[in-house]
């Protein structure tokens, strides 16, 4: 992840030149994401609609309070809160010992939530005040939508007419984590593209965007295992709402927001590598 974010960011002038595949490969990460997920395997509980909850809820209201203070640190703040569930969230969850099923079922349950949630809170911050609520809403929803929810009806497609297709998937398990490395120096490299072509930069909201990250990121695993401890669901819980997809955000932002807001999903991403590193270290240690 180190790695991948210096590049972005030393090469930014390179790697911005493909920002424009950066649906595609949200879309092959939660394909072959889905891939693993058997429709028979779902099983919703209680927990994920109290978990999908907060986080839309914890996202709107972040937004509205801070508005009035800054419209950047407010879809900032929005998007940290918003965002679903990292496809690599099993991962860590299974090596923390944690419920993976729980886990995958939840980042189903959030992509489905963020599509239908992300449209209408990016139309009330007014991404272009010569079009409708009603007009900006549809045009977010097309976009966001099938990216999110399309790569979940193929990946059980491919399951029921392409089974050999579908084991040839799984042996690929690893493939999210290398189009999340390089999703991840693209989107770097869009940020730091958008703050150097800044014409005044405010070094102030960008420190704000940065630690305001760190909060919500260490407030959202708090939230998500002190929840998940009366479930007996510590670990999962905790995951579910604090490791983000944070390519996602980062992208939707960048195209739905203001693109210096983008600060936050991307320091989001470093301090949630760093709790995850902690807790991984922490459990190896017990």
């Amino acid at each position: 992840m180190p790695i991948a974010m210096l590049l972005g960011g030393i090469f930014y002038s390179f790697f911005n030149m493909f920002t424009d595949l950066m649906p595609y490969l949200i879309f092959l990460m939660l394909l072959f994401t889905f891939s693993k997920l058997s429709p028979r395997s779902i099983s919703v509980k209680k927990l994920h609609f109290i978990l999908l909850a907060l986080q839309l809820g914890l996202a709107t209201a972040a937004y509205f309070l801070i508005l009035p203070y800054s419209k950047i640190l407010a879809e900032g703040a929005m998007i940290c809160f918003l965002a679903p569930t990292a496809t690599s969230a099993a991962v860590i969850t299974g090596m923390l010992k944690g419920d993976m099923g729980f886990l995958t079922v939840f980042t189903l349950i959030s992509n489905v939530g963020v599509a239908i949630a992300a449209p209408i809170l990016f139309s009330m911050s007014g991404m272009n005040p010569d079009l409708t609520f009603l007009d900006s809403m549809l045009r977010i929803f097309i976009k966001v939508f099938p990216l999110l929810i399309l790569p979940l009806l193929c990946a059980w497609a491919i399951r029921l007419t392409l089974p050999k297709v579908q084991q040839v998937m799984l042996r690929f398990s690893k493939m999210p984590f290398y189009l999340w490395s390089l999703s991840l120096m693209i989107v770097t490299a869009r940020t730091v593209s958008s703050l150097v072509n800044l014409e005044k930069h405010d070094v102030k909201m960008e420190l704000t965007l940065a630690f305001s990250a760190l909060f919500i990121c260490c407030l959202q695993f708090v939230i998500g295992k002190t929840i998940g401890s009366k479930f007996n669901n510590r670990i999962a819980s905790g995951q579910s709402l604090g490791q983000k997809n944070t390519i996602l955000a980062i992208w939707m932002t960048q195209v739905f927001l203001n693109p210096v807001a983008s600060l936050a999903p991307a320091t989001y991403v470093v301090w949630q590598n760093i709790i995850n590193s902690y807790q991984l270290w922490k459990a190896q240690k017990n």
